[in-house]
């Protein structure tokens, strides 16, 4: 009985691990031609949060990577050096809160030169978090002289939903937005050694998001 057992969680996790368990859905709205030229850039920023909690720096740090690197990359300005230099028109609690408020900021004193003198072109404004939905199951992990391991089978489902909005700083006005919501079922066996069934599911949500917007600025207008 103990090894049938074992063998439905073995049979459990594979199917849960090989067969991914994970959905994606992609998302594009589109309010300007957005052919970014060369010598122009963009930069990420966290949206400004009334409520909840904005990106996670190490995820605009993935889609800027995305975003700079392939065939044809985008130039991407590192945030932190954008927000200095433009200390304090963005930072979060003095950010403008639509792209109209941008024609405010650019008439401050030296912040069009500052703006002109980074290239950036494109705001994005990204949103959004990683979170566990649900999971379940049971693991018992315990060690004695001589011996270690672990019993049981978890899971756990999680939720990556992340949203760029696009300001076209030159213009003033919002260019669109584009978004992504990946969910994935991960799973864990207790077969003496664990064994792990990850679903990557932040890593794939910065992927998909990177490619939309790599094809929101270079893919036509």
């Amino acid at each position: 009985m103990a090894v049938m057992t074992l063998r439905n969680m073995l049979v459990a996790a594979l199917a849960l691990g090989v067969a991914g368990c994970m959905s994606a859905r992609v998302e594009e709205s589109r309010e300007l031609p957005t052919q970014i030229a060369a010598g122009e850039a963009v930069v990420i920023l966290a949206k400004p949060q009334i409520e909840g909690a904005a990106a996670a720096d190490d995820f605009m740090d993935c889609v800027g990577r995305g975003l700079a690197s392939g065939e044809r990359p985008v130039t991407v300005r590192d945030n932190d050096a954008f927000v200095d230099s433009l200390f304090p028109w963005f930072e979060p609690a003095t950010a403008p809160s639509r792209p109209e408020a941008v024609t405010e900021v650019l008439a401050r004193p030296g912040v069009s030169e500052r703006i002109a003198a980074s290239g950036v072109r494109y705001l994005v404004w990204l949103d959004g978090n990683t979170r566990k939905t649900d999971g379940g199951g049971s693991l018992a992990c315990g060690a004695a002289p001589g011996a270690a391991g672990c019993v049981g089978f978890g899971w756990w489902e999680k939720e990556s939903d992340f949203q760029a909005t696009i300001w076209d700083l030159k213009s003033a006005k919002s260019a669109g937005s584009v978004g992504t919501n990946v969910t994935g079922t991960s799973a864990i066996v207790g077969a003496i050694v664990p064994l792990p069934f990850i679903a990557r599911v932040e890593g794939t949500a910065c992927s998909r998001l990177s490619d939309q917007l790599h094809a929101f600025f270079k893919g036509g207008g």
